[in-house]
């Protein structure tokens, strides 16, 4: 299959597609029973199963985004982005010792009213609102990643194939309920288990004779791709060990204990031990995951060292820079570049010398220069200043590679992945909205039926925002960083009020409130003047909040007065 600007799907490809999101729509739905009452649309009458509820966690988590932004982030630079994840197993067991029971037993809809039991309106006030701010911004996020394979898929309008995916989403989650959002969950990560192996073994059926996957792997390793630890003290490096071990304990920490959309799966499940055990099975579960998902980027890589890749994968792009000077030079060189690669590759694994290895790195060094020269000519067009095309990587190979019919189930891996997550977060706003906002302050006397109403005009309202940032959010890059980059941003703080509320019994009202305000000063003045790597944003925030408490707390006596100031 040679793209040649639009792919057409095969009838069979659309079936799979239509088939698959059909069941998953009225599948869910179907299981949404006991959705008259505020309690069983927002937390499932607190009646769902663990393995349901720890699917659900590790769903909302792993989004299109995932397949779409890992992907392309291994293809690019290799298995470092685990590094990422090293703090999860710890920060679980962590939160299932301190948060879970809290916030269970506090029999709380949302993480941000049991700040208003122990501080006050304002600080729970003050944290909804940065949360619907930090989610309603991610969840446009999650909806531009499928956007992007869609729109390279069908050839449609990028505004066009937002809608098209985020309005059956908000129509689903309106009808069902946090138990449609839940059984999707379930759903959707049966399919993207299938997909994920399907296509690794399609990978690996087309290495020419003799290429094991062995000798993939070695290709790999000679060019750095799967190094997974970095151990070095480099502050302004991403992926580094200690920056995961330490900022992503952090970052972990503030997503699965202070963020709503995680949060509130948990709140659903039939006990305390098995809120605890749902939390503990994704902390165990998601880095073999996502190693295999990396894996799988790092696999189409070695692929395209035997396949000629496009200089660019964007073909949108590509289209638009021909018309450039000099970039039909630069095409060729390329394939005369992508040539040299295929035989060097082949010489390496046969003699496997410094030599040979040597020539084969000489070789990729230089198509990726090429590559990077080509990339430059649509960075100084007009309207693609950030534009970087890692996002394309793994639609442009599905569409490009993959048999007819298993085009239309990664489409609809993809597709039910984003439709999935998208449906969480929204639950998870619409929850926020009406606890913390419409009942608390304005309309605290309604009946049921007002609320679920009004819930589901919330759902959708923040649905059609979510959608007009996705438009946008598909030009800023590797949209797994941009996600992550945007979190931490906000995280940081809201965990540093949530441990003043948990484990002290210093902080007051006043000393939280003003601590979370310090500690996103702190991280935007973090972010703006230096170039620390987001991932310590979350220490910073978390840093800051305790101590700018600790000192407002001190000048106003709360030590002096005794341990109870600022208790229940």
């Amino acid at each position: 299959m040679v793209f040649q600007g639009l792919y057409l799907m095969h009838i069979i490809d659309w079936l799979v597609v239509g088939g698959y999101l059909t069941y998953v729509v009225w599948g869910s739905v179907r299981k949404s029973d006991a959705t008259d009452t505020i309690k069983g649309y927002f937390l499932a009458n607190r009646s769902l199963p663990w393995w349901a509820v720890g699917i659900s966690v590790m769903a909302t988590q792993m989004s299109a985004i995932t397949l779409v932004g890992t992907t392309g982030q291994a293809f690019d630079d290799g298995m470092r982005f685990i590094q990422f994840y090293l703090g999860l197993p710890l920060a679980m067991v962590i939160l299932c010792l301190t948060v879970v029971p809290f916030f269970y037993r506090a029999k709380v809809y949302t993480a941000y009213e049991y700040l208003e039991n122990r501080f006050d309106s304002r600080t729970r006030t003050l944290a909804s609102m940065l949360f619907l701010v930090s989610r309603g911004l991610s969840c446009g996020i999650i909806i531009a990643a499928p956007a992007v394979i869609l729109s390279v898929v069908l050839g449609w309008d990028l505004s066009l194939t937002v809608l098209v995916i985020g309005v059956p989403t908000v129509i689903y989650t309106m009808l069902g309920g946090i138990q449609a959002v839940t059984w999707a969950d379930v759903k959707q990560m049966i399919i993207i288990l299938i997909g994920i192996t399907a296509v690794i073994m399609v990978i690996v059926s087309q290495f020419p004779p003799g290429v094991s996957i062995s000798g993939a792997m070695r290709l790999a390793a000679a060019s750095g791709r799967l190094t997974t630890l970095d151990f070095s003290f480099d502050f302004e490096s991403t992926y580094t060990f200690w920056s995961g071990l330490l900022g992503g304990t952090f970052l972990m920490l503030s997503y699965f204990g202070c963020d709503q959309s995680q949060v509130q799966r948990y709140l659903t499940a039939r006990s305390l031990s098995e809120s605890r055990i749902s939390l503990l099975m994704s902390a165990f579960l998601k880095i073999p995951l996502q190693f295999v998902i990396l894996l799988l980027g790092v696999l189409v890589f070695v692929f395209y060292n035997f396949s000629a890749p496009p200089i660019l994968f964007n073909q949108a792009q590509f289209e638009e820079a021909k018309t450039q000077p000099r970039f039909g030079q630069l095409v060729l060189a390329h394939k005369k570049a992508s040539e040299n690669v295929q035989y060097t590759s082949q010489q390496f694994l046969l003699e496997e010398s410094e030599i040979s290895k040597d020539a084969y790195l000489s070789a990729l060094r230089e198509r990726q220069e090429i590559r990077s020269r080509a990339i430059q000519i649509v960075q100084v067009s007009e309207d693609a200043s950030s534009f970087s095309d890692v996002n394309y990587v793994f639609p442009f190979f599905v569409v490009n590679n993959l048999p007819i019919g298993m085009v239309g189930l990664i489409v609809a891996a993809i597709f039910a992945a984003a439709m999935s997550s998208v449906s969480s977060e929204l639950n998870a706003l619409s929850t926020t909205t009406v606890m913390d906002f419409y009942r608390r302050l304005f309309r605290p006397d309604e009946e049921e039926k007002h609320y679920l109403l009004f819930s589901k005009v919330v759902t959708g309202i923040w649905g059609l925002a979510a959608c007009a940032v996705a438009v946008y959010a598909s030009q800023l890059g590797s949209l797994i960083e941009v996600v992550n980059r945007l979190g931490s941003f906000f995280y940081g703080s809201l965990l540093g009020v949530f441990i003043l509320a948990i484990g002290t019994r210093w902080a007051t009202p006043l000393s939280a409130s003003i601590g979370l305000i310090g500690g996103m000063i702190a991280v935007a003045g973090v972010s703006l003047l230096t170039e620390i790597s987001f991932l310590w944003y979350n220490l910073v925030g978390v840093s800051a909040v305790i101590l700018v408490a600790f000192l407002i707390s001190w000048w106003e006596g709360a030590f002096k007065a005794g341990p109870g100031v600022g208790c229940d």
